[in-house]
């Protein structure tokens, strides 16, 4: 069993890497919303309107600092002709590779 004191005698150098945090999941979808978006060359304040939420909100969801309810969620998708589904893979996917750089810096 490791103890905090011998942990706290190592030098920095023999202490473990830290690990990046995972990205959450509000993060991975508003930056999947955010590309959809992109995609379809809609601006901000656009699909606030065609989804019936304030920009400010959207802006708020696209950074990853606000939780989107499913219902949100589904008017946004709607409203950028996308699917939840294809919405919640592009956050899953991206979610994914940064699980796999993960891996992949550790070998």
């Amino acid at each position: 069993m490791v103890t905090y004191t011998t942990l706290l005698d190592k030098p920095i150098s023999e202490a473990a890497p830290r690990k990046a945090p995972e990205p959450l999941l509000r993060e991975a979808l508003g930056a999947a919303l955010r590309s959809f978006r992109a995609d379809k060359g809609v601006t901000l304040r656009e699909l606030a309107e065609a989804s019936r939420v304030s920009p400010g909100y959207l802006s708020e969801l696209e950074r990853g600092r606000k939780e989107v309810s499913s219902e949100l969620l589904a008017s946004v998708c709607h409203a950028l002709g996308a699917s939840v589904a294809d919405v919640l893979i592009e956050a899953a996917g991206s979610m994914a590779v940064h699980a796999a750089r993960e891996d992949f810096a550790r070998v």
